[in-house]
């Protein structure tokens, strides 16, 4: 049976291959702080450094088992010591109580991690007095290499930038797609109140026609039908929306393998009541069949001059 492409998968399928519980481990300096930034960008309750005969209490805590679907991530290593040599026991504890969990080990190679130390000028956690980098780094191999052969996934960071495990993990652990984990937010504005400032993407919709011309509508804003069918049924609007949505299909991806969580696209016209109101709401609209996680405002509309 060939393999489902992503966009085949549907949110069903992905929350039923997601575990549960994620425990993140692996040589320090690895990255493990960076997976976690991740985990809770996709909506997990995080822990750092959790002592594993805990996992279990924190699973009962957060309802992991009361059927709300959420998820818990935590990071365990060699600084809870002795209390380390129990991850394995308590793996097994979790999977007889039905609880599903997966380990992500992170390795490093030894130079890049002697590099990292020593540009961050941070001692390894586990070295011990006079003792270098490299042998506490020897030392922390040996001991996590019966972790490493039960992990579910071990990830080689040395070469790996941040956006590119932000993008295996995502792929691994998410019950969201791509396009929903990234938050959208589409808003109007006029532009004789001010240029937005918090913009990612700015259009200027200001040429198309203006309904604030017709005395019928002057006093009514693009969420009105009227308004918003004088706009957008425009032999002019709907040109300018083919060529809007086709530069919107080319840059999205763009922000999502750069792992951008969210992004601002202002539509700006004069006065930010009728035609940037009306395109916007087609933005958001269209982007929300393409899956995106859309959230709509019209800045300047409690300034509209609705009164007749």
């Amino acid at each position: 049976m060939s393999e489902m492409s992503p966009e085949s998968i549907t949110r069903a399928e992905r929350a039923d291959r997601v575990p549960d519980i994620v425990i993140i481990t692996g040589m320090s300096g690895s990255g493990r702080t960076q997976a976690m930034h991740v985990f809770e960008d996709m909506g997990y309750f995080c822990i750092d450094n959790l002592p594993p005969r805990l996992i279990h209490t924190l699973a009962d805590i957060i309802g992991i088992n009361a059927g709300i679907g959420r998820h818990l991530a935590v990071t365990c290593d060699l600084r809870s010591q002795g209390l380390f040599d129990e991850l394995l026991d308590v793996i097994q504890a979790l999977e007889e109580h039905e609880i599903s969990c997966k380990i992500v080990f992170l390795e490093t190679s030894d130079e890049v991690l002697i590099r990292r130390y020593s540009e961050n000028r941070r001692r390894h956690p586990l070295a011990a007095h006079g003792e270098t980098t490299a042998d506490a780094i020897q030392r922390e191999r040996v001991q996590l290499a019966s972790v490493k052969d039960r992990a579910d996934m071990v990830i080689d960071t040395t070469r790996l930038r941040t956006t590119a495990l932000r993008t295996r993990l995502r792929a691994a652990f998410s019950e969201l797609s791509d396009q929903q984990l990234m938050d959208v937010h589409v808003f109007s504005f006029g532009f004789k109140h001010g240029m937005p400032v918090e913009a990612d993407l700015m259009i200027d919709v200001r040429f198309l026609p203006n309904p604030f011309y017709d005395p019928a509508m002057r006093t009514l804003t693009g969420l009105d039908q009227a308004v918003s069918s004088f706009v957008l049924e425009h032999e002019v609007t709907k040109g300018f929306l083919n060529a809007w949505f086709q530069l919107l299909d080319s840059v999205m991806p763009g922000y999502i393998t750069e792992g951008k969580p969210q992004l601002s696209i202002a539509i700006g016209c004069t006065g930010g009541q009728h035609r940037s109101v009306a395109i916007a709401e087609a933005t958001a609209r269209y982007l929300e069949r393409q899956q995106y996680h859309v959230s709509i405002s019209h800045r300047d509309l409690p300034r509209a001059n609705t009164s007749n």
